[in-house]
């Protein structure tokens, strides 16, 4: 057993090797003509692009049916809330909520967070150890002359030197908030365009009645 999981790291070690080799050669060139700033805000985007993707497409059938159970739990939940006689609503409620609400609840968290694992926190992680192995203060003097990605002003007297792996967490926020607010955006103007063409409707219907 430990010569199958030793012979399977060494694949996967292999792997990860060559992936970063090729990734390597592809950035090349962009480096040579851009500096590694603008590579680590590119490596950023794509990061975003793809977590983003993977979260809406990548879904098992497990975290569909946890979900639909949660929320049909959830929806019996506030119909027994509702219910004229408030204490025998209220002790409706606890009842959903121990016999299926609390374990639907956690088991739907459970999968999301392993979901989230996979989708998200992992293709980050894995970009931030190519940044981390390729862009070290030692190779930053190799390719730049300095061992840091930007300089900003300065903090009690020194200068505050902004390595790789920092300026590609704060690219990444960037990128995060920028797509937070242009959804946030988007569903507003799309609201507001519903809300003008049924305008816009009632109008017509308004005129020809």
């Amino acid at each position: 057993m430990e010569y199958l999981l030793d012979r399977a790291w060494e694949y996967i070690y292999s792997a990860i090797l060559s992936t970063a080799a090729v990734v390597d050669s592809v950035l090349a060139p962009l480096l040579a003509v851009t500096g590694p700033a603008v590579v680590i805000i590119m490596l950023a985007f794509f990061t975003v692009c793809a977590t983003k993707f993977l979260g809406r497409k990548c879904r098992t059938r497990r975290h569909i049916e946890l979900e639909e159970q949660f929320h049909y739990w959830l929806n019996v939940r506030e119909e027994a809330m509702r219910c004229a006689d408030r204490e025998k609503g209220a002790r409706m409620a606890r009842n959903i909520d121990q016999a299926k609400l609390n374990k639907c609840y956690y088991d739907y968290f459970l999968e999301g967070l392993l979901l989230s694992l996979a989708t998200m926190y992992l293709p980050i992680l894995m970009v931030m150890s190519y940044i981390n192995a390729s862009f070290r203060p030692d190779n930053l003097m190799l390719l730049t002359g300095k061992h840091y990605i930007v300089q900003l002003g300065t903090a009690n007297g020194e200068p505050l030197m902004i390595g790789s792996i920092f300026f590609y967490i704060v690219s990444l926020m960037f990128f995060y908030g920028a797509w937070a607010f242009a959804q946030k955006y988007g569903t507003r103007y799309r609201q507001k365009k519903i809300i003008d063409t049924l305008k816009d409707k009632q109008n017509t219907t308004s005129e020809y009645a």
